[in-house]
């Protein structure tokens, strides 16, 4: 009984030094994304520092470099400056993923973990990354045309799309689907270039040319602002409600709220980067299959489930 007392606790003791060796376990993770030049890479800046931070406080092992780039030439000397640390893995989201490829190769040719966020190469060249995460464009469009299908079927809406790359169709795409075959009239699309000052011009064009006008689809949070202000300051009451998408803390503290002009949300979170952060490093700490591709949803952001996507620390 003794003896076999004492091969249990052995036993015990090797698993811990197991557990507290994989904790010590030395891994760098560098971690590109664009400088904050608007409110969703603000976002995705506030939660990649949020995280990094936590991951180093649970892994004493664990080095998270994060470093913010202004545009894609910049960012491919990031890249290359990462390179030269000895990273274990890389995750990047590029400003621009194709002027981006070579650089992103040239880290996983040298034994890195590529990791890519929200924006893949043109030709969808897998060979640059082990883990692909992003957002589900297409469901972010169908979940807006659905919510208006089914809560004003008759509707005349006007649409403000993002710019003109294959994002912003592949979510059109997804509007126009879940509204075919339905009531639901566009009046009008016009570019709005993700910008709240450009959509504010444009809902202003829209308000001169159309005398009703029932619902705004527009594909950012940031535009929906300007929207908003617009029909403020041309005090027109026709407009029952805009729906947007991204998850901005100022959205989603009006779904919150029950502002009867923001109803709902669809979730495009800059958060992402957390969750592929996250999953590097489950592939050398936990060492779980973590290669392949991770979508997630695009979620309706209603007022029962408005809290679990709101941080108020965020700068978006």
């Amino acid at each position: 009984m003794r003896k076999r007392i004492l091969g249990l606790a052995a036993v015990a003791m090797a698993a811990l030094m197991s557990v507290s060796h994989a904790e010590d376990k030395k891994v760098t993770i560098g971690v590109s994304i664009p400088a904050a030049d608007h409110g969703w890479t603000a976002g995705v800046v506030y939660h990649a520092e949020r995280v990094a931070k936590l991951m180093m406080e649970e892994h004493p092992g664990l080095n998270v470099i994060v470093k913010t780039s202004p545009d894609a030439a910049s960012q491919a000397n990031a890249v290359q400056d990462l390179a030269v640390q000895g990273i274990d893995a890389l995750v990047i989201l590029p400003s621009d993923p194709d002027p981006l490829v070579n650089a992103i190769k040239e880290v996983k040719n040298k034994g890195a973990f590529v990791t890519l966020v929200d924006r893949a190469p043109s030709n969808n060249d897998n060979s640059v990354r082990d883990l692909y995460v992003a957002g589900n464009n297409t469901a972010l469009g169908a979940v807006a045309g659905q919510y208006i299908k089914d809560n004003t079927p008759d509707a005349q809406v006007v649409v403000i799309r993002g710019l003109p790359i294959p994002i912003d169709q592949q979510r059109q795409d997804g509007f126009d689907k879940a509204i075919e075959g339905s009531n639901v009239k566009v009046l009008e699309k016009q570019f709005g270039n993700w910008n709240r000052d450009d959509a504010f011009k444009v809902m202003q064009d829209y308000l001169t040319k159309y005398p009703k006008i029932d619902v705004v689809w527009c594909q950012d949070d940031d535009m929906a602002v300007g929207v908003l202000q617009a029909i403020e300051q041309a005090k027109r009451t026709d407009i029952q409600y805009v729906i947007a998408g991204a998850g901005s803390k100022d959205m989603i503290k009006k779904v919150m709220d029950g502002d009867k002009m923001i109803p709902v949300d669809v979730l495009y979170p800059p958060a992402m980067i957390g969750t592929a952060m996250e999953l590097t490093a489950a592939n050398f700490y936990d060492q779980v299959p973590v290669r392949g591709s991770f979508i997630l949803d695009a979620t309706l952001v209603t007022k029962e489930n408005a809290k679990e996507f709101y941080f108020p620390d965020s700068p978006f």
